[in-house]
């Protein structure tokens, strides 16, 4: 049997039907289900029955992540577009022990893994970090933050992040209240990886790209607008939410319309032409404009990096335990998702209030995915107010917790920050669902 076999494969009770990949190891085999998926097997453990030879074109050196180096050339009359990863299914590849994908493409690799790129603009690339979106931590933003500052005043038109989407709004928020930039960062993924027949990496990837070159400076999220390839939504990063797991259009903007929206096909036929990338968008709202000197070597970026990592997000449940809540003794914040306009347990309250007297800032968001906290309306709620709690408006409660890291190590009143918009995390009053 040989890679592109289609082939039965037994082990117990349990048969897979599919066509063969290679693997890097003699111990197991590969098999791409009809589905899409891939399952690992031990060979051990397997009888195989080849149902068909050659059934499918195999390229065992680009299955594999071998192949030649990417190559990157540069024209004068083209953008440049510094292309960022993190890791995430976007910059995955197939294990060939396990069947599973793991994140393990720098950031030229993603050109090579989606030649609709070539052509749109000159390109640099640099890897922060290969990591599943799950192991992000505060000390990465920073680094990201630091890596993106370096790129822009290193003349880049704009910045495309590759990132996984479990935690992207975390990082996108970040680095919304981290940098003021001249020109666009655009944070994208993919939900289902490369090796999966719906696999939306190109479309999010020659979108993003397409949206850094346009004329505005945004930190967006930038993902499938709907389950069908027409278009994609450029949402503001302090407004996201990821609220579904594994559909495309998984990423929502919380409140309100996406701050814009990406049309594939005028995106894909934009090419080089910068006028075209903007045309391809549909503003919902007026983005943020373009530095005067955006694109420039030695472009201003205003970094404020600092995080006071001290800072937790907890969730009010009914009946749970009020231990609990012991561990955030002596912490510089907290983020509490509150039931509808932001209530707890009446018996929390002297808890939240020990905490204030502490000097604990603590912020009030809700636990529901549209509105506004407001505790004036009930006893509770001005109970909590009289005990000090800080109400965070409409702020989404991941943004909130990521702001008040921000505003404790930067700020002179955090406390005064949370409650007013800082970067468009914060409307002025709710808005209905558009």
């Amino acid at each position: 049997m040989q890679p592109g076999d289609r082939v039965r494969v037994d082990r117990g009770d349990v048969t897979n039907e599919g066509v063969l990949l290679p693997s890097t190891t003699h111990d197991h085999l590969v098999v791409k289900l009809d589905g899409g998926y891939n399952v690992g097997i031990d060979r051990d453990e397997a009888d195989v029955e080849v149902l068909e030879s050659g059934a499918r074109d195999v390229d065992e050196g680009a299955d594999a992540g071998g192949g030649e180096a990417s190559e990157i050339t540069f024209d004068g009359d083209l953008p440049t577009i510094s292309l960022i990863s993190t890791g995430g299914t976007i910059a995955s590849t197939v294990d060939y022990r396990t069947g599973a994908v793991t994140a393990q493409f720098d950031a030229e690799d993603v050109l090579r893994a989606v030649p609709d790129l070539a052509g749109r603009a000159n390109y640099r690339g640099r890897v922060v970090a290969n990591i599943l979106s799950e192991n992000m931590e505060p000390p990465i933003w920073q680094e990201l933050a630091e890596a993106v500052r370096e790129e822009i005043a290193a003349g880049a038109d704009g910045v495309v992040v590759m990132h996984g989407t479990d935690t992207m709004q975390y990082s996108a928020s970040a680095l919304s209240f981290m940098l003021d930039s001249p020109v666009p960062i655009v944070f994208t993924g993919s939900q289902r990886s490369a090796d999966r027949p719906s696999s939306d990496n190109v479309m999010n990837a020659v979108c993003a790209v397409e949206a850094a070159k346009a004329d505005h400076a945004e930190t967006l999220v930038c993902m499938h607008a709907s389950q069908s390839d027409d278009a994609c939504a450029l949402h503001r990063g302090t407004r996201v939410r990821k609220n579904h797991t594994s559909r495309r259009d998984a990423f929502e903007t919380v409140g309100g319309a996406p701050l814009g929206r990406i049309d594939y096909e005028a995106a894909a036929e934009a090419g080089a032409d910068g006028d075209a990338a903007d045309a391809a968008i549909e503003w919902t709202r007026d983005p943020l404009p373009r530095g005067e000197d955006a694109g420039e070597d030695g472009a201003s970026v205003d970094l404020e990096p600092d995080l006071d990592g001290d800072v937790e997000l907890v969730k009010f449940t009914p009946g749970m335990d009020p231990a609990a809540w012991d561990y955030l003794d002596s912490k510089d914040g907290v983020v509490i998702e509150g039931t509808g306009l932001g209530h707890v347990h009446t018996d929390l309250i002297p808890r939240i209030e020990a905490l204030i007297e502490n000097g604990t800032v603590v912020a009030m968001t809700s636990q529901c995915l549209a509105g506004r906290v407001c505790d004036r309306v009930y006893d509770t709620g001005r109970d909590l107010l009289d005990a000090g709690v800080v109400e965070a408006g409409d702020t989404l409660p991941g943004t909130a917790k990521v702001k008040l890291m921000w505003a404790l190590a930067n700020l002179s009143d955090p406390a005064e920050a949370m409650g007013r918009d800082l970067a468009g995390e914060l409307t002025e009053e709710s808005q209905p669902w558009r």
